[in-house]
This record gives C-alpha cells, structure tokens and sequence, in this order.
C-alpha cells in the first residue's frame, strides 16, 4: 500500500507539546527536582488503569495539573484524545467499502489498540485535573483526516478507497508515533509516559504492516 511522506513536523511538536498547542491552554513544562523527563517502561504492553488523584493548583493560584503531571502530558493527552477521536470514523468504513481481508484484519486490530489508547488517554486527562473540554476541537492538524477527506473516502471506488486509506493511516500513525516520542522525552507522569511509549511501539508495527500491503 503507498505511503504518504509526512512533513517535518518538528516546530509544530514543540508548538503543541511545549506551548499548550493550537488553543495555548498549556506553559512550557517545569518539572519539579528530580523530576523525570520519562518513565516510560522497558517491557511492552500497555500501562495498568490508572487510580484517581485530585488537582493541584499551580504557583500563580490557577487550576494546573496534578501531581506529577506536567504541562507536557496534560497538551498530549489532549492531542492524543482529538487524533485518535478523528481517526475512528475512518476505521469504521473499512468494512463498509472494502472486502479484502488483510486490509479490513490491520484496520481492526489498529481499531481496537486506538479505543484502549484513547479509553487510557481520557482517565489519564482526568487525572491530571486539566478540563474535559477539547481544545483542539474543530482544528484540522497533522495527522487528522477531515470531514472532507472523509466524505471522499464514503464515495470513492473500493482500489482508490484502500489507496487514500493507506495514505490517511499513514498520517495519522507516523503524527501519533512522532508526538509521544516527544511526550516520552518531556513528561512527567510514569503513566502517561507509558501510554505513550506504547502507541510509539504499536504504531511503528502498524506502520511496518500498512508498507507491506499491496497496492
């Protein structure tokens, strides 16, 4: 299956995960002493669910993260939530518009990994304290299919359906895999770091699976 090459998105991963992202609801991280930059665990698989903990206020008086989360996880985890949420109505059309079966097995198996990612991804962001709210909704970013690209898929024959498919999955997951490395290297929470080490392995795979699908 042809890949898309992603642009260099390096500006805008410190934009977003730095910076608080398109919104700016988020200060560059400060991670207390002895702090960790990553957590992120040696052995694959996925974090266990995290436990409840209330929210911290922050030096200024302001509502911030919880304790240890830093301004870094709570910009990914909020990322994360919008991509993944994004990408779901794209999966639920492989069955729909397409009977070949390694296709339509890769996009399950990507499915059911993403509802876990985003299932951990939502009581992590709740457990830092920061808002339910989306702030990167209605915001088409790297990595996000739009409402028009999918309407294309709705109406494309099934060869240029598993063509756009393998150009929008590549996106997504070459964008996913690209901002949690970087939630890796400056987060603060050891379970959000987790989550995040194993979307980068879970999608490097798929990535790996899409290439070697034909055309």
């Amino acid at each position: 299956m042809r890949r898309r090459a992603a642009p260099d998105t390096a500006a805008l991963l410190v934009a977003v995960l730095l910076a608080g992202g398109c919104a700016g609801s988020a200060a560059p991280p400060s991670p207390g002493p002895g702090t960790p930059a990553s957590a992120a665990p040696a052995t694959p698989g996925y974090p266990p669910d995290p436990s409840g903990t209330s929210g911290a206020p922050s030096e200024a008086g302001a509502p911030g993260p919880a304790a240890p989360f830093n301004s870094t996880d709570v910009a990914w985890l909020q990322l994360n939530i919008a991509m993944h949420e994004r990408v779901m109505p794209l999966l639920d059309l492989v069955p729909r518009r397409t009977a070949d079966p390694d296709v339509r097995s890769l996009a399950a198996r990507i499915r059911q990994s993403h509802r876990v990612d985003l299932d951990r991804s939502v009581r992590l962001l709740d457990r830092s304290g920061a808002p339910k709210t989306n702030p990167h909704e209605g915001h088409d970013m790297p990595g996000m299919v739009t409402a028009a690209e999918l309407a294309a898929l709705g109406r494309a024959p099934e060869a240029e359906f598993r063509r756009l498919l393998g150009v929008h999955l590549t996106a997504h997951l070459e964008q996913s895999v690209r901002i949690a490395g970087a939630e890796q290297r400056a987060g603060a929470d050891s379970e959000t770091t987790a989550l995040a080490g194993a979307i980068v392995r879970t999608g490097t795979a798929y990535l790996g699976q899409l290439a070697r699908l034909p055309d």
